[in-house]
């Protein structure tokens, strides 16, 4: 018998028809592929002896046959639904673009068919043409066009579509994309990838006329629409371009600009967009209808029976006979742009009523007064039922589920639920962009609900590793951070990947050196002390050596040398008054200084040693922003109290009179007269303090005398000191991810001494101006960043007492991804240091300005530059500083 073949069934055709009429077509066309007598019979019912698989495939036959659903042994009727089913299954799984069936024998009832396929090719590179290299690597990450991925009319589709709308969003209305696949010739069935991105110009707002408005200005109109601007030089905190999607935003925004005002019936009669293609810009016209203004009448609230009238009415804000706000009644009903907002909404949702519901309906309007009805629904009480952690493929659960504030069987409340978002946020293991609470099984009848947490783990170790030149000479460092370590797992091997992680411990060693000194550090914190209570328990131990150097030489003295070895241990505990965001914490320190000949002026005594135990108290209040490296709001305010034990109370020594030395000039810089004999006295004489001449051997010898004194002076350190810190952020326009924050930062510092005979100590004192970076300075100095002015030229050469600093910066982000989190800044600072307080005056500042960028990357911490102007004069100089260039390493936020 002469072979037939014929097609079963197309997989594109069998995707637009129903079953019914595929099994028809099915029939219709089925014809036998045999060399067997037995005829094939239309519609009868067979046993599956077996499936061929052919055609340009790489998938094993078996697996193929497996993804089908056909058995051998299976009964199938043919043409019928088995075959159809097959089909569409090979078909949903987007590997091939053919799919055909066909009969290769029929022996009996038994059938016998072959599938014919052609696998769909896949992806060998991708290369994005039109735009510069960097922004094409970023792109092609976005689109995610990785190798292996399989090339379909779908994926050539969303890939066009995704890039048209990014670019779209961007102002870039004309933005057109072409796709061409290559097959390549030096592989299997793959292809290459070309993407042409023709994004065009971006499309400008040349002006936006208004029409019809009379009780509200344009010039207000148009600032209410925040996304559509008319262009104009120098504008660059918000740049002009029209997106579609945000115009039609904007005109919401108009709208609601009238309802603030009181016109609820205001509306947009028209508006019209006129396109300009050689200028590429757009005229828009819109004409409002304002209508009458209104005022609020009276308000009722029906259906409450936990809340009374009055204590919702206090919430609500609003009295009888106050103009209309719709916009304000709808964010005291329900704040979508706040979720942490002091609503009508969140007060139910806060205390368990996750399915109320509350609406505020017109229910008379007389004249110009509208009267309503606040109309509340609030169901049962909910609860959390399971809750639920994904994501954390590095983070042991326990850390996490130690800082979730909704726990099984508690009461719902909505501020927990945004607390918990916020600690996890404040980990640092997570990306706080990207934390997504899920509702899940949500019973009204049962009053449960539970939630998931959809996590993104990122890197949190750090590592720093650099180079400089400073202090004169090459200055190396090493950093290691890990702030998500494990302890207990030290001495696992398997645990090591490359360290035991996972626990939320941070443990950081740092080395730093040049040819004049050495440090070294290391630090520990267990934010958990014990598994059960919110206890941190930190400890750190630091060594530094500095030899005695010449910075205009850059000569080295190793045999005289000034080191210092550092001990602390520290206790921080979550307090629950006057809320939970109150820290308590207290730490005890060891300093170790020793001098072996080490003459700089730093001490009158060069041989010896001073000992620094000191006990620090702070309070601390913390309630920024969910994202630790861009906060969006909030504020933390410390203060702390550093104290060394009062020895000169009970050591027995008389410091008015301990020593009694002269002091003398080293030399005098002009001639001058002996006070006593009248006799010039030629430069660069030893003279006294009242400028009478002595010889260099009384000179060395009260030199002597008086580094034995500072020796007993200085043998333990004695002071107190007090810091002050407030940082508050301030959301002012913008979404999360693209918010403009305005900060302001107040600091205030002081040291004193018990005793003002013994005087204070050399060590320990606050050094103003600059970078904020300590570098090489090994004295136990504070640094305050000062942008503007050089480091620490704002302070005397042996550092200020007291010193108060302010600054206001507008920071703006430009990417907030886990990858990397980029925002800019514009800053204004003023600050300055003081010996004592009899020189202090909080209106004598240092002012400057400038702006700056800041780049944090989780293998490497904050990188960042500042360019400020220091609009007043160093100390000691006459004229303004003028510009600094400042970069940071490891900064604060």
């Amino acid at each position: 018998m002469e072979k037939q073949v014929n097609k079963l069934n197309n997989r594109n055709v069998l995707r637009n028809i129903t079953s019914f009429f595929a099994i028809l077509f099915l029939g219709s066309i089925f014809q036998l592929k045999a060399q067997e007598s037995s005829a094939y019979e239309r519609g009868s019912q067979y046993i599956l002896g077996g499936v061929e698989v052919t055609g340009k495939i790489t998938f094993n036959q078996q697996t193929v046959v497996t993804f089908s659903g056909l058995e051998k042994g299976q009964k199938i009727v043919v043409p019928g639904e088995e075959i159809s089913t097959a089909i569409k299954k090979l078909g949903k799984l987007g590997l091939f673009s053919d799919i055909d069936m066909y009969i290769n024998s029929i022996k009996g009832d038994t059938i016998f068919l072959e599938l014919n396929m052609v696998e769909l090719p896949k992806l060998n590179e991708a290369k994005i043409q039109g735009l510069k290299k960097n922004k094409a690597e970023t792109l092609l990450k976005e689109v995610n066009l990785t190798k292996g991925k399989v090339v379909n009319e779908n994926l050539i589709t969303t890939t066009k579509t995704t890039i048209e709308n990014k670019y779209k969003k961007d102002g870039f209305y004309n933005a057109k994309v072409a796709i061409n696949t290559i097959p390549d010739t030096t592989s299997g069935n793959e292809v290459k990838m070309v993407i042409n991105v023709d994004k065009g110009k971006k499309i400008k707002v040349s002006s936006i006329n208004i029409e019809g408005n009379e009780e509200i200005k344009d010039g207000k109109l148009r600032g209410a629409m925040s996304n559509t601007k008319v262009k104009f030089p120098g504008r660059f905190w918000k740049g002009s371009k029209f997106i579609k999607e945000k115009y039609k935003e904007d005109l919401v925004s108009l709208v609601d600009k009238y309802k603030e005002k009181g016109f609820r019936d205001a509306r947009i009669i028209y508006d019209s967009v006129t396109f300009n293609n050689k200028k590429n810009t757009v005229d828009i016209k819109i004409k409002v209808e304002e209508g009458k203004k209104y005022y609020f009448g009276d308000i009722k609230f029906l259906g409450n029976t936990i809340y009374t009238d009055e204590g919702l009415s206090r919430i609500l804000g609003i009295k009888k006979g106050e103009t209309y706000n719709g916009v304000l009644l709808q964010e005291r009903i329900a704040n979508k742009k706040n979720p942490e907002a002091n609503d009508i909404t969140n007060l139910y949702q806060n205390n368990g009523y996750l399915f109320s519901t509350i609406n505020p309906v017109e229910v008379r309007t007389a004249n110009d007064t509208i009267d309503f009805e606040i109309r509340i629904l609030e169901g049962p009480l909910a609860y959390f039922n399971k809750i639920t952690v994904v994501g954390n493929d590095k983070t042991n659960d326990h850390v996490i589920y130690r800082e979730l504030r909704t726990k099984p069987g508690q009461k719902y409340s909505k501020e927990d639920l945004v607390r918990t978002i916020r600690e996890i946020g404040q980990l640092g293991f997570f990306d706080p962009e990207a934390i997504d609470p899920k509702f899940k099984n949500v019973d009204p009848a049962a009053g449960t609900v539970d939630i998931e947490y959809n996590l993104v783990e990122k890197g949190s170790s750090q590592i720093e590793l650099q180079g400089g030149y400073g202090g004169g000479g090459f200055i190396g460092t090493l950093g290691l951070s890990f702030n998500n370590f494990s302890a207990r797992n030290i001495f696992k091997k398997d645990a090591y990947k490359p360290l035991p992680m996972g626990d939320g411990q941070r443990m950081s060693l740092r080395l730093q050196g040049s040819s004049f000194f050495q440090t070294y550090s290391l630090t520990f914190s267990e934010p958990w002390l014990g598994g059960k209570k919110p206890i941190q328990f930190s400890t750190s131990l630091s060594h530094s050596k500095q030899f005695l150097n010449n910075f205009q030489t850059r000569d080295v003295d190793r045999s005289r040398s000034f080191n210092i070895t550092s001990l602390s241990v520290g206790i921080a505990k979550r307090l629950t008054v006057p809320d939970d965001f109150f820290v308590l914490s207290q730490s005890v320190s060891f300093q170790y200084y020793d001098l072996n000949n080490y003459n700089t002026g730093l001490f009158t005594f060069g041989d010896g040693s001073a000992r620094n135990l000191a006990y620090t108290i702070g309070l601390t209040r913390n309630n920024k922003g969910v994202n630790p490296i861009f906060p969006v709001y909030g504020s933390e305010f410390s203060i702390s109290a550093k104290f060394t034990p009062p020895y000169s109370l009970f050591n027995g020594i008389d410091y008015k009179n301990l020593g009694n030395t002269k002091e003398y000039k080293l030399r005098t810089t002009q001639e001058t007269s002996d006070p006593v004999t009248g006799n010039i006295i030629p430069i660069g004489t030893l003279i006294d303090e009242s400028g009478t001449p002595v010889s260099e051997a009384n000179f060395q010898d009260a030199a002597v005398d008086q580094s034995k004194v500072d020796q007993k002076r200085f043998n333990w350190l004695e002071f107190y000191k007090i810091k002050l810190k407030v940082d508050w952020y301030t959301k002012i326009a913008g979404t999360n991810q693209n918010a403009l924050v305005f900060r302001t930062l107040g600091e205030f510092g002081f040291m004193g001494a018990y005793n003002n005979e013994r005087g204070l100590v050399p060590f320990e004192r606050f050094f103003l101006g600059g970078d904020g970076l300590a570098n090489f300075a090994l004295d136990g100095r504070e640094i305050i960043q000062l942008r503007g002015y050089p480091n620490q030229s704002l302070s005397s050469t042996d550092g200020g007492t007291i010193y108060n600093k302010f600054t206001m910066e507008l920071r703006y982000p430009i990417t907030l991804k886990s990858a990397a989190s980029i925002y800019v800044l514009g800053f204004l600072e003023a600050g300055a240091s003081y010996n004592n307080f009899q020189e202090y005056n909080p209106f004598r500042l240092q002012r400057s300005a400038g702006m700056g960028l800041r780049v944090f990357m989780p293998a490497f911490g904050l990188l960042g530059i500042d360019f400020g102007h220091g609009f007043d004069a160093v100390p000691g100089q006459t004229q303004k500083n003028g510009w600094e260039t400042h970069f940071i390493i490891g900064q604060q936020f």
